[in-house]
Parts: C-alpha cells; structure tokens; sequence
C-alpha cells in the first residue's frame, strides 16, 4: 500500500507538476503556486507519496463537492497504482470533509484546468476506471501572440467609445476594489476575486461608471474572465479590452493566450483569430 500524506508545497512539487504534466510543462509550476493560494475561505489540502513520485489537490467547492484540481505521478513511477492510491485518499478526504460527490473538475475561481484534458489519456483512464462519470465538455481557445486583428477596426472601435464617452485604463494591483465590486454585483464573487488576483486587469468606464472588465493571469498565463455590462453591449468595448489583454501577454513574452473555459466562440475568433484547440472533460462520482 502506497504512504499518502498531507503536505506542504515545495520545489519538489513544482519538479513533479512539470515531469508529470507535459502539455502544460511551461507553467505547470505556477499552478502549482496558483493552487496553494486560494481564497481563504477555501477548504483544501495537498496529499502525496514521501518521496514526491504522485501529489494530488484536493478542494470542496462552493456547493459542498469535492474536488480533484490536480493529479500528478512521475512518468517513472507510473504502472504501480499511485494514481489509484491517490485518488483513494483523496476521495477519503473528501468525505471527511462532508462532500457525498467527487469531481475532475476546475473549482473557480482558483482551479487548474477545466476538467482533464482529453490529452492525458491516462487520467482519463483512470477516471472511468475508477467509476467516474463523463458529464460535461469544456473547451479553451488559443490566441497567438502578438493577436491578429484588423486594424481599420480597433481604430473604429476606439473612436466609438471615444464619442460615447467611454474611456479604458489598467487597473494596479492593490487598486482594483472598485472593479472588483462591479464585476462581483454584475457577476459573482468568484470573478471578482480573479479580478482582483489577475496579473493584468483593464476596465472601461463612463462618468465614473464602470462598464466592462478583462482581466488576465488570475490563473497563469491564461486569458479572462472578462465582461460587459448590459448598457454597453454593442460599442466594442470586450474587443478593446481583450486586446489590450493580450498585448500585455505579449510584452510579457509570451507566444500565444489560453483563454480559458470558453462560452462565446464566435467573437473570439472574429476579435482576435482564436481558434479552439484545448478540449476537457468533465467527471464525478458519488461517494459512498
């Protein structure tokens, strides 16, 4: 029987996030960050071997569920039912905690990925072979940076908002409380707390009132959320913001944008030229 312990994060976790995690090698370490760092009022926990060969996150969500936000095993250590035992206690933690549903499933607003990842077939496999259930599909988009946009339209866009008064502006860390409040009255709390934590956060606004919202980097390296109030649908203020988004993504050097959990496929790739690429499935479980 494999030792499954509680456990703080470290290096060494980093290390495994990123061997175990090949598509996702490059910023798998700051999800790892990203995870330890939730909400206060979150209940979550790290569960692993001594030796680092598999770590599991664990959280219960806002409706009582339990979550698996991450699943690693080192590709030498795998064939010998660490991710079996992992998941095993993960789900023991879970009902110690009151969950009667486990899911392979993002828990917004701090969460990894959607669901798995249609790629790592093997956690996949794991999933159904542990009597999981597929019961939603999810999907990102792909941006590639510097983003492809016609110009002769941003520059109408731009000149739109300018006649209707609206101007845009970043938000800086430790002032965004007013966006924030917006975006959780509109919204919900969840974005307003990826608001917040965003490495970017831009917002546009008329007579002092705030009117839209984009934000990037609450989960690394990835786009969104963001958002238009009901008042200012139809003047480009998602295009505008958007962009301005992902140009701070390509200052900060990177190729191309995930933006993530995507509902409206169609204006991201006429805004931008996203094209859909990353498909994740959901599962769960009841536990008994």
């Amino acid at each position: 029987m494999t030792d499954i312990l509680p456990v703080e994060v470290d290096e060494r976790l980093e290390r495994l996030a990123a061997a175990a995690l090949w598509a996702d090698a490059e910023d798998a370490p700051l999800v790892v960050r990203r995870l330890a760092d939730p909400p206060r009022e979150r209940t979550w926990t790290i569960l692993a071997t001594p030796d680092r060969e598999g770590a599991v996150f664990v959280s219960i969500g806002a409706d009582g569920a339990g979550h698996i936000d991450l699943i690693a095993v080192d590709p030498a250590a795998r064939g010998r039912g660490i991710g079996r035992a992992l998941i095993g206690a993960a789900e023991e933690w879970m009902r110690a905690h009151g969950a009667a549903e486990a899911r392979f499933a993002g828990n917004p607003p701090c969460y990894a990925w959607p669901g798995i990842d249609v790629r790592y077939t093997p956690a996949a496999c794991l999933a159904e072979s542990l009597g999981y259930e597929q019961y939603r599909v999810a999907w990102n988009m792909t941006a590639d940076l510097p983003a492809r946009y016609d110009e002769a339209e941003h520059e109408a866009d731009l000149a739109k908002l300018a006649a209707a008064g609206v101007t845009v502006a970043a938000a800086p860390v430790g002032n965004r409380g007013a966006v924030a409040a917006f975006v959780r009255a509109q919204w919900n709390d969840k974005w307003a707390w990826e608001a917040e934590q965003a490495t970017g956060l831009h917002y546009a606004a008329r007579d002092g009132e705030i009117l839209g919202f984009a934000a990037w980097g609450a989960r690394p390296l990835w786009f969104g959320p963001m958002g238009t109030a009901e008042a200012a649908r139809g003047l480009g203020v998602g295009r505008v913001l958007l962009r301005r988004c992902l140009a701070d993504q390509a200052a900060a050097g990177q190729a191309s944008a995930q933006i993530g959990w995507v509902g409206p496929l169609r204006f991201y790739s006429r805004a931008v030229g996203a094209r859909t690429e990353r498909v994740f499935w959901l599962y769960r479980r009841a536990l008994d």
